[in-house]
């Protein structure tokens, strides 16, 4: 069984930074992708960024420039880097471990607040 678990959330001026961790469990972290989203209140969970086992990586547009994604899979470890935070950044954030098959895992989340 595969358990996540997210960290590093908090309250941050706009302009600031964050950097959001998330530990595995389980044993397949280094050979499955790896994903950041994030759910605003009233919206829909969307993908901020990817890392694929092999290293690639995608952003969404707009957070493509400001946030970095990186995994350390000696720790069996999911990073956010998060800088320029925006008011619009404001959600919580979840890590999720896809296996390319019907078996998926998800964080219980972190809340990221940037205050403007």
């Amino acid at each position: 069984q595969v358990q996540l678990v997210e960290s590093g959330g908090g309250l941050v001026q706009a302009g600031g930074s964050l950097r959001l961790s998330c530990a595995a469990s389980g044993g397949i972290f280094r050979s499955n992708a790896v994903h950041w989203y994030r759910q605003a209140p009233g919206k829909q969970r969307e993908l901020v960024a990817t890392i694929t086992s092999t290293f690639n990586t995608l952003y969404a547009d707009s957070v493509k420039g400001r946030f970095t994604i990186s995994r350390d899979n000696a720790k069996n470890t999911l990073y956010l880097q998060m800088n320029s935070l925006k008011p619009e950044d404001t959600a919580v954030y979840y890590c999720r471990l896809t296996t390319g098959g019907p078996l998926h895992y998800w964080g219980q989340g972190t809340q990221v607040t940037v205050s403007s």
